[in-house]
């Protein structure tokens, strides 16, 4: 993987030439590891190749190397789609600029370790029904799942995930599908899972992932005693007062689970 650079890197980098510093210490993958690159007046050199400075180099926004020029990490077919950097390192991305994780009090990585302890991977077979940038899978695989079955239907946010250094690496427990889990998962076997990490857009966006029809084929692949954790977050309650966690919960009750709210999302056990 090439260097992956953020304003804040770069800055770095220039301020090192600036100074006739010869050599700087800082990080080119997100600040998953720290590298040492020497630095002039005219660029970088890492890895024995030289790198040209940014004419301008925008906040919130990561480059990536790519046909000897540095571009950003985004891509527009009918939404622009983006992964945006984060003072946590592990970055998060961004639809038509809504963030699909939560940055602003802890790293998404951290937030997505928190949720699949819920679960509790180890030795499960588990259902990643919206696999992002798989922070999920990541921490499943790290806590010994047996098994992650993962989709993603949009391989804009696929093609991010190959950029990024904190998503998981190909791995023979993880099976990430390019589709619809809202179509796919009529194709899994009933009572063939363990757990299910289920974090969909918002409502708005994927109302589908929402609906009662949805959660009764969650229950149907789902084992007896089997944990689900759903993120809803709390959209629209400023606004209109609507309660989307005590909604999920009814519906999931419905489709036979017993619920209950836990931090930004619901725990559930199927029955």
């Amino acid at each position: 993987m090439g260097p992956l650079l953020t304003q804040e890197v770069h800055e770095t980098l220039r301020a090192a030439a600036r100074a006739g510093v010869p050599t700087v210490e800082c990080s080119l993958d997100l600040d998953r590891t720290t590298t040492r690159v020497e630095v002039d007046a005219e660029g970088w050199i890492w890895r024995g190749q030289r790198f040209p400075y940014l004419k301008a180099c925008k906040d919130r926004t990561i480059y990536h190397w790519v046909d000897a020029t540095f571009a950003p990490a985004a891509r527009f077919t009918t939404s622009l789609i983006k992964l945006v950097p984060t003072e946590w390192g592990p970055p998060t991305f961004e639809i038509d600029g809504i963030k699909m994780l939560p940055t602003a009090r802890v790293s998404p990585y951290a937030d997505a370790e928190r949720k699949v302890g819920l679960i509790q991977p180890r030795g499960k077979v588990i259902l990643d029904t919206c696999g992002g940038l798989g922070y999920f899978a990541a921490w499943c695989l790290q806590g010994e799942a047996r098994h992650v079955l993962s989709y993603e239907k949009n391989p804009d946010v696929l093609w991010l995930r190959s950029l990024n250094p904190w998503s998981p690496a190909s791995d023979d427990r993880l099976t990430l599908t390019a589709g619809d889990i809202g179509e796919q998962i009529a194709a899994l076997p009933s009572e063939s899972v363990d757990a299910v990490l289920h974090d969909p857009p918002r409502f708005g966006i994927a109302g589908e992932l929402y609906a009662q029809a949805f959660y009764d084929q969650l229950a149907r692949v789902l084992k007896r005693h089997g944990k689900l954790f759903h993120y809803t977050g709390t959209p629209n309650k400023l606004t209109s007062g609507r309660d989307v966690p005590n909604e999920v919960a009814k519906r999931l009750r419905q489709a036979g689970f017993v619920t209950e709210l836990v931090g930004d999302g619901v725990l559930a056990v199927k029955k």
